[in-house]
């Protein structure tokens, strides 16, 4: 279902998350690329990597773009965006923290879930957000929360690199981040999208 040439995520687009992890909010949106071997459908496997002691979920909203897209208004990334599902930006959180920048912590095989489907036309600025792991509430918000929406995101990357059909934007996480270990099922729910749902292995 999914094959993007590229994941651009978002980091510190929701406000309560800023603040939970003692940062200024960001005065534009703050990118970095996952690569597409980090993907995996709802219901595979997280593999807990051998180089890190600390992997957290980050539950958030994906955009999927419908075609080539280049350079395009805020007002025009709506007839660019094919629908929206689940992501779960898996992290090596120790890593993020000993390397100072966000590459290797984020780009193991696994750690980009997408799912449970692509879901057009709904409103992606006022959508309920939930992360569970083994059914416990981690994480709650809504999508307007966001520093940025979700299309001032599709404007802004396609400012930035070209964005090609099935690419995706995950547009940042909200407060409640933290570990998962195997044997942890955790589960994304997004109103109106579903339940991506993926069970961490060694």
């Amino acid at each position: 279902m999914f094959n993007p040439s590229k994941i651009i995520a978002i980091g510190l687009n929701y406000r309560d998350h800023a603040k939970e992890s003692g940062m200024p909010l960001p005065e534009y949106p703050l990118i970095f690329i996952k690569p597409p071997t980090t993907v995996i459908h709802n219901g595979d496997s997280i593999v807990y990597p051998h180089m890190t002691e600390e992997l957290h979920y980050e539950g958030e909203l994906a955009i999927v773009i419908k075609d080539k897209t280049k350079d395009v208004s805020r007002a025009d990334a709506a007839r660019h965006i094919e629908g929206y599902t689940c992501a779960n930006d898996v992290t090596a959180r120790d890593l993020q923290r000993k390397d100072g920048q966000w590459t290797r912590s984020k780009s193991f095989d696994t750690f980009c879930p997408l799912g449970p489907r692509i879901v057009p036309d709904i409103d992606p600025t006022n959508l309920e957000i939930s992360t569970r792991v083994n059914g416990a509430l981690k994480q709650r918000s809504n999508t307007k929360n966001m520093v940025f929406d979700a299309f001032e995101l599709v404007s802004f990357v396609s400012q930035i690199m070209t964005l090609l059909p099935g690419d995706i934007i995950i547009t940042g996480t909200p407060f409640g981040v933290g570990p998962i270990v195997p044997g942890d099922t955790v589960e994304v729910e997004i109103e109106g999208i579903g339940i991506l749902r993926n069970t961490v292995k060694k």
